[in-house]
């Protein structure tokens, strides 16, 4: 269960100055209520909560001192309504002022209509400076969003990042759902990751309503994970080669990962394994076949990536692209607790499936691999590794998959109850905190993707990168416009 207290003001101010020392790392910050509510991890499995009730309508902003926690201060003031003071950003972030009502987790009040106020961006000063303007409509099939570069001929100078243009109130529709209808909201928050946001919204609620899923269902909703996290990264690997011309590589790993998702689809019912996780457990069970399809694929794949990862390897026009480019300093990989491929690629070594040690991933084997150069070529072999250990994990839960049911219904809060989890998605940590009313519905649901501490990143990485490398920086990253849209 969560154990949050309420917070003086000294309390929350010597929670920023924790952060900002770098003895504590921000988790999440987000509005329920009348209250701006904050958990943060001291390096142990558990996290510490805190809650400021803002009885004027403001709390201390969080962000004057510690910079990975302003745009989620944007954002509650856009959805809340609640004002950071002291913040060194008060722009708008998600609400470009063409919602039909404003602060819709706060009062919900009509907007005022008519032409919204010019965004300012950012400036930068300096001879010969001109800016290029990109998005939010893009080529392709891509999420929306603006970045705004100041250039020095080719050379970057400045990227500022503008998103929202993807939000879908998934915060506002959870209110007031059932359980069955949470999960199928929260697996909507960005498709990619549906899995892990299923996985952290059913623990979520299990913990807040004290109860446990079947091993077995814990054993099935990590095959899925592994499965996601599998065909994500073969993706990513084709799409950043894609981005430095060599289309072959997009073609071989595009193939694998087509049998990915078709084994997910034989095995799950879903290509995208959506709504097959909810409170309780899952809705799937494998049987001999399906666990053959997947062997199969486990088999195909460990049999073909192989000699492409000794293409990448040796084909020197690519590493041209790749080594040096985009690189994010451990420094700034801490501080923002950059999670995933794009923190252990810079050395932070951090893994939600080992340091929370959630089931089943307590009791299986698993390297978590790390780079320390955090550039292009370093979140490509991150990737790499990653690839080959989730294959183990695979075949390992196939080995040892327990017996017994997939599911047993949830017992209904007689009490207000509040429960969080923090999932290894194939992007990083994805957190939920779920607060539960005495109906048993959800009575206020969080859900932070991992891009939120991950997308300002890149805003420093291109800093004196060419533009033209910009999608190529960008594609390494791979950050959700989704799940930070909400």
């Amino acid at each position: 269960m969560t154990t949050a207290k309420s917070t003086r003001n000294e309390d929350w101010s010597e929670a920023a100055r924790r952060l900002a020392a770098g003895e504590a790392r921000l988790v999440g910050l987000w509005g329920d209520g009348a209250e701006v509510r904050m958990a943060i991890s001291t390096g142990g499995p558990g996290l510490e909560f805190l809650r400021y009730a803002c009885d004027a309508g403001a709390y201390p902003s969080v962000g004057a001192a510690h910079a990975p926690a302003i745009r989620l201060e944007r954002a509650i003031a856009d959805l809340n309504g609640l004002k950071a003071e002291g913040a060194p950003d008060a722009r708008p972030w998600l609400d470009h002022g063409r919602w039909p009502v404003r602060h819709p987790l706060g009062d919900g009040s009509p907007a005022a209509g008519g032409e919204p106020e010019r965004y300012a961006f950012l400036t930068a000063e300096g001879a010969g400076l001109h800016q290029i303007p990109v998005g939010p409509v893009h080529a392709g099939i891509i999420e929306p969003g603006h970045f705004r570069f100041h250039a020095s001929g080719e050379t970057v100078v400045r990227l500022e990042e503008r998103f929202g243009y993807a939000h879908k109130g998934v915060e506002r529709l959870m209110t007031g759902a059932d359980l069955r209808r949470g999960a199928e909201l929260a697996a909507r928050v960005s498709g990619d990751s549906t899995v892990a946001y299923q996985i952290a919204f059913a623990r979520a609620v299990e913990q807040a309503l004290g109860f446990a899923a079947p091993r077995r269902a814990n054993w099935l909703r990590a095959l899925m994970a592994e499965i996601e996290r599998v065909a994500n990264h073969l993706g990513d690997i084709g799409a950043i080669c894609n981005d430095a011309s060599f289309a072959l590589m997009h073609a071989h790993t595009g193939a694998l990962r087509e049998l990915a998702l078709r084994a997910a689809d034989h095995a799950f019912g879903h290509r995208l394994m959506m709504d097959r996780i909810a409170p309780g457990g899952v809705d799937v069970d494998l049987d001999r076949d399906k666990r053959a399809a997947l062997r199969e694929m486990v088999a195909t794949i460990r049999e073909r990536f192989p000699r492409l990862v000794e293409l990448y390897d040796n084909t020197a026009s690519l590493q041209d692209r790749t080594v040096g480019a985009g690189r994010l300093s451990l420094e700034l990989a801490e501080r923002f607790g950059c999670g995933g491929v794009i923190g252990r690629a810079s050395g932070r070594d951090f893994d939600a499936r080992r340091d929370c040690a959630y089931s089943p991933y307590d009791e299986l084997r698993f390297e978590t691999p790390v780079q320390r150069e955090g550039d292009v070529n370093a979140r490509v072999w991150l990737r790499v590794r990653e690839v080959e250990e989730s294959l183990r994990l695979i075949s390992q839960i196939l080995d040892r998959l327990p017996v017994g049911p997939i599911f047993a219904q949830p017992q209904p809060a007689t009490s207000p109850g509040e429960g969080w989890a923090l999932i290894e998605g194939f992007r990083g940590d994805v957190f939920v905190h779920v607060r539960l009313g005495d109906d048993g519905r959800v009575a206020r649901c969080h859900l932070r993707d991992p891009s939120w501490f991950q997308w300002p990143l890149l805003e420093a990485a291109i800093e004196g990168n060419i533009v033209a490398d910009f999608p190529l920086c960008n594609k390494s990253f791979n950050c959700s416009y989704s799940g930070c849209d909400l």
